[in-house]
């Protein structure tokens, strides 16, 4: 049995291995093909019989591709053993600080997940550039790699070897990922899995003009054969020297001196993951003293004195069991999956997106087909696409609805639009939907009122708009099911609460189409209450910067429509505050000229309350970071405008020394 599954397992690593190596388009996720490397190793340890001299556990990479000429590498690069867990990780600082007489310093940093590449120096300037390939043979790619600006062509500097490699990684950055997918789609060609197959992908494109376009990056991680050159030391001294003659270096690698340092280190690492701007896939150590290195060598297929630690997984494949649409507060109809629950990102998902009918049709996933499903931290999981070859003989086609799956009434597509819409306004399912989202916390934050109690009172006939929520009282709510006394008294006193949350967040929740957070706090500045706003015209709304024609238009068209007055009556009745600090005009503000970029979560200003602090003072908040910003505000769980922010040299506020400049301001 352990023979006939190690070589089913052989079997399987192979043929993975060569199309993600070889072909760029994997049926598996990375996940999963380590999880067949693990129980391949542990049978071979188990039973050495059984170790063959071709073993995919005995290779550092995939074979190279016949697209390019093949280089030989002057030393083999070497791929890394890998640790899922901290002990495993401090398992591995046991194994080696066995293999040395000296304490054990170490270096992290993130592991890019990219393709990693050979570069060639001779008297300075870049000769050849390789992909690892097997280890010991990989492709010459080095008219592509020429390309990619990151990489010097020439160096400048004293005392340079002869010739001397630099590896490191190649990658494609989020944002021109996917504005290459974007590209892709709109030419119908066959979009990526991932940025690491997009980068792969440009890097083995035949006509380097191609490669050009794909605006891919690179870092320096490790140096490798050379003659010449400073004596160096230790890993992170050979890094600051590189970084000296031009290369790249990441800006995240720190040195760390105990094996608790580097559980640490990692446990950052994935709390920044998303920030990035990049993809990672775990945290890379490394012995930073490079005669322990030596002292420690290497297997067949990696270095002892260095180990990935892996993170969870963020794509996993499943089986659709259904495909079905849900209908949102705006009528819009968006169809989604439901499959075989799966781990990924650190929580079990059943269900994703499939955006709209063009992207369920281009993609073509069926019921029974088996999918990649993806999720990057809190974003929605999404379903990247089937593998075809492992769809089902009698999978159909699956067909858009013509009808609202709630109200029955025809869906409408309008031209030049990729969304269907049901646009009956008293649609039982977009009456749940509206008033969840005014309750939801970017609105009007009423704790306990979900979607799925909203529809409960819904059906009971408590709640027609948003409105009728401050109409809710205990004789009403006591009788119904899951609704003790304790429940009732808390949902009346979070609604209660509410009432104090201020005009912006009131028009957030309203959901007038096209008016989101930041155009809501500016036209609930700029007029400071409901009344007033109410009785702008457009061409008043269109003067009020960040809101152009759309969402004037827009605006004034929903005040003026007869059911969205008998709300607003409603909530003036239940007497919400719909006020607003009025925005400081013209030039004295303390913080007049200053221009600032919020990201992530702050402890103790909401992201409208921060704006409104910042805007109180005549500062300007914008949604990207350039040169000109002047100040990046960033909370928990920051997103990639910091370490654009890091990039740039803009100055950077945590939340004290936010509160601080506006104590001082």
């Amino acid at each position: 049995m352990s023979k006939k599954r190690a070589a089913q397992l052989r079997a399987l690593i192979n043929r993975h291995s060569e199309l993600y190596y070889q072909q760029d388009d994997p049926e598996i996720s990375d996940a999963e093909f380590d999880a067949y490397l693990v129980e391949l190793r542990e049978l071979e340890r188990a039973h050495p019989e059984l170790i063959v001299p071709d073993s995919p556990t005995l290779r550092p990479g995939g074979a190279a591709s016949s697209t390019f000429a093949s280089v030989t590498h002057d030393v083999v690069m070497l791929s890394l053993d890998n640790a899922f867990s901290n002990e495993e990780l401090a398992a591995w600082g046991v194994r080696i600080s066995k293999l040395v007489a000296e304490p054990i310093a170490y270096v992290g940093e993130p592991k890019l997940d990219g393709l990693a590449i050979s570069l060639l120096y001779e008297n300075g300037r870049l000769a050849r550039a390789a992909t690892r390939g097997d280890g010991v043979t990989g492709e010459d790619v080095t008219a592509n790699v020429a390309t990619i600006k990151s990489i010097p062509a020439k160096l400048v500097g004293k005392n340079l070897p002869t010739r001397f490699e630099v590896r490191g990684e190649v990658f494609m950055p989020l944002d021109a990922f996917a504005a290459l997918n974007y590209r892709q789609g709109e030419l119908g060609e066959r979009l990526f899995a991932n940025p690491r197959n997009a980068a792969a992908g440009s890097l083995r494109q035949k006509d380097s003009a191609v490669t050009a376009t794909r605006e891919l990056d690179f870092y320096a991680y490790q140096l490798g054969a050379r003659t010449g050159g400073p004596e160096l030391t230790s890993h992170h001294a050979t890094l600051e020297w590189l970084q000296k003659l031009g290369f790249p270096v990441n800006s995240h690698i720190e040195q760390l001196t105990r094996i608790t340092e580097v559980t640490e280190f990692c446990a950052r690492v994935l709390e920044q993951r998303h920030a990035l701007g990049y993809e990672i896939d775990g945290a890379v150590i490394k012995v930073d003293d490079l005669a322990q290195r030596a002292e420690m060598g290497t297997t067949s297929k990696a270095p002892r004195w260095a180990i990935a630690f892996k993170f969870p997984p963020e794509e996993k494949t499943s089986k659709v069991l259904e495909i079905t649409v849900s209908i949102g507060r705006t009528g819009r109809v968006t169809p989604f999956a439901r499959f075989d629950p799966v781990l990924v990102g650190g929580s079990t998902v059943a269900v994703a997106t499939l955006h709209n009918e063009d992207e369920v049709a281009r993609k073509d996933v069926r019921v029974g087909d088996t999918v990649t499903v993806r999720k990057a931290g809190d974003v929605i999981p999404e379903v990247v696409g089937p593998i075809l070859s492992q769809r089902p003989k009698n999978a159909r086609q699956w067909k858009f609805p013509a009808n609202c799956p709630s109200c029955g009434t025809k869906l409408v597509r309008l031209d030049g639009e990729s969304d269907h819409h049901c646009i009956n306004i008293e649609c039982p399912e977009q009456r749940v939907q509206r008033i969840s989202y005014f309750a939801s916390r970017p609105a009007l934050d009423i704790e306990g009122l979900g979607e799925e109690r909203v529809r409960q009172f819904v059906d009971a006939g408590l709640l027609v708009d948003v409105g009728d929520i401050y109409a809710l009282d205990k004789q009403r709510l006591l009788p119904l099911e899951r609704m003790a006394e304790k429940s009732v008294d808390n949902l009346l006193a979070a609604i209660s609460q509410s009432k104090t949350r201020g005009l912006a967040r009131v028009l957030v929740g309203l959901g007038v189409r096209h008016l989101g957070p930041t155009a809501a706090m500016a036209v609930a500045r700029t007029f400071g209450s409901l009344d007033a706003l109410v009785a702008a015209d457009q061409e008043t709304l269109t003067g009020i910067d960040g809101v152009g024609p759309v969402i004037a238009q827009s605006v004034a068209g929903f005040f003026a429509l007869p059911a969205n007055k008998k709300v607003l009556d409603k909530l003036r009745a239940a007497k919400l505050d719909l006020t607003a600090p009025k925005a400081t005009s013209g030039a004295g503000g303390a913080l007049d000229g200053k221009t600032f970029v919020l990201t992530g979560t702050l402890a103790h200003w909401t992201r409208e309350q921060a704006q409104g602090e910042i805007e109180s003072r005549g500062g300007k908040v914008t949604s990207s970071v350039s040169a000109r910003t002047s100040y990046v505000v960033v909370g928990e769980s920051p997103g990639s405008k910091l370490a654009k922010a890091e990039g740039l040299g803009v100055e950077i506020l945590d939340d004290q020394s936010f509160g601080a400049l506006l104590d001082n301001s």
